[in-house]
Formats: structure tokens, C-alpha cells, sequence
């Protein structure tokens, strides 16, 4: 029983220091885009925080037993540019309050003109920005930490839906970003 329990925890540890390794965009272009404010984050998985979605996910067959993460496909985040957020997420949990015309649309979705950023930076060195879209019925705000690897955790909250989480990084349409 201990070989296996001393097996288990090696390849977590192997697995986990493979995964904070990988560098999913050099420090130089991730740096003039998040300075630029004008790049994408590609979420790949998703958080939610709904007790009933997380009893729903374990009860699948490949549930996994006590996880609390969802893999996601391609194509899902949110694209910066100095004049248009682009938002498509997918989203689990709770809405309080919603109209038909948005139920049909499902998830967050939503394109933005005008919206606010507000950027710092984490006791470990990370990029903190809190961007506020103001033109949206739904007051989402949207926390992203972005990584010194390119990686990113964005936290979705808003006035009418449980919050949600993902993790995923940080890309840019054109490498050569300059400043």
C-alpha cells in the first residue's frame, strides 16, 4: 500500500511541475501585450462554484469522483483590444435573473465598447487586471491573473449569476507585438 500511496504522489508531482513549466508565451511579447492591453485568453478549463453542477459532474461515468473541473474545447475566452472586448465563455451554474432573448444565447457572450481596466501587480510578480465592461445590462467584472508563463485564472463574476472561474493563457493574433 505505501509503494502505491509514494507512486500516486511522485507522478502528482511530476505532473504538476510539467504543467507550471510550460511556457505558453515568451516573456517579452506577453509583457507588450499585456502593457498594449490588446491579446486573447484562451480559457481551457472551467470552475463553477454551483453545488448542483458539481454533484452533476461527479455523477457522470467518467466524473472523475470529487472533481470540480471541466475540460473545455477550443474556441472559448475573451479577445482584448484597445476598443472591443469579445467575450464567448461557457458557463455553469446559477443565473438569478435572465430574459428569453439572452437564455437562447447561452453562456457569457457578449461584445463590449466600452469597458474599463484596471491593472496591478500580485505579491508573487503576476499581472492582476480587472476589466469592467459598462456598456452590458449584466455588471460583470472579470479577474484575471495572468502568469509570468503566459498562463492565465480568470474569475467571472456578475450581478445576476454565481460566479465562475477558469484557467487557460494568454495569446496574441500577431507575435511580433512591439511596443
Amino acid at each position: 500500500m505505501k509503494m502505491k500511496s509514494l507512486l500516486l504522489i511522485l507522478s502528482f508531482a511530476v505532473m504538476t511541475v510539467s504543467c507550471t513549466s510550460q511556457v505558453y508565451l515568451d516573456p517579452g511579447t506577453l509583457t507588450a501585450a499585456v502593457e498594449k492591453k490588446e491579446f486573447n485568453y484562451n480559457a481551457t478549463k472551467a470552475f463553477p462554484t454551483n453545488s448542483d453542477v458539481i454533484g452533476v459532474m461527479n455523477a457522470l461515468p467518467n466524473g472523475g469522483g470529487a472533481s470540480r473541473m471541466l475540460n473545455l474545447d477550443p474556441g472559448y475566452g475573451f479577445n482584448l483590444k484597445k476598443d472591443l472586448l469579445s467575450v464567448s465563455l461557457p458557463y455553469f451554474g446559477r443565473a438569478f435573473n435572465i430574459s428569453p432573448a439572452d437564455a437562447s444565447k447561452g453562456g457569457i457572450q457578449f461584445e463590449s465598447k466600452d469597458f474599463s481596466i484596471r491593472e496591478s501587480k500580485t505579491g508573487k510578480g503576476n499581472t492582476l487586471l480587472v476589466i469592467s465592461p459598462n456598456d452590458q445590462r449584466t455588471g460583470y467584472k472579470f479577474n484575471l491573473e495572468i502568469f509570468k508563463n503566459g498562463s492565465a485564472m480568470l474569475s467571472v463574476s456578475s450581478n445576476d449569476r454565481q460566479p465562475i472561474s477558469y484557467d487557460g493563457n494568454i495569446s496574441v493574433d500577431n507575435v511580433s507585438v512591439s511596443k
